[in-house]
């Protein structure tokens, strides 16, 4: 299993449906020390992985995979790493901090 997919399945195992309730949004994962793009779209208090890029994505965060790693097992910050210049988001910014609610530590 390629190491992105083993971090869909973190992803997945972190899910918060709760935290999605009302929500319909498009997170999308540009990974930049790698050709990896991928969006997560939320809806009805589910969620779906897709590889490749969406159309229209409510926010795009652009990181390394490491980054995107720490941020699913905890060991980095996700307002240290924006501030370090580790993360960069284009879109909705406030999006960009639900991330840490809808995948919890």
């Amino acid at each position: 299993m390629s190491e992105i997919n083993e971090l869909f399945k973190v992803m997945e195992g972190k899910f918060n449906k709760d935290a999605t309730s009302g929500l319909d949004l498009v997170f999308q994962f540009d990974l930049d020390d790698r050709d990896d793009v991928f969006y997560v779209a939320i809806a009805n208090g589910a969620y779906d992985i897709q590889e490749g890029s969406h159309d229209s994505p409510s926010v795009t965060l652009m990181m390394t995979f490491d980054t995107l790693s720490g941020l699913m097992d905890g060991s980095t910050d996700g307002m240290q790493a924006f501030m370090a210049g580790q993360l960069r988001a284009e879109g909705d910014m406030m999006l960009a901090i639900k991330l840490g609610e809808i995948f919890p530590n």
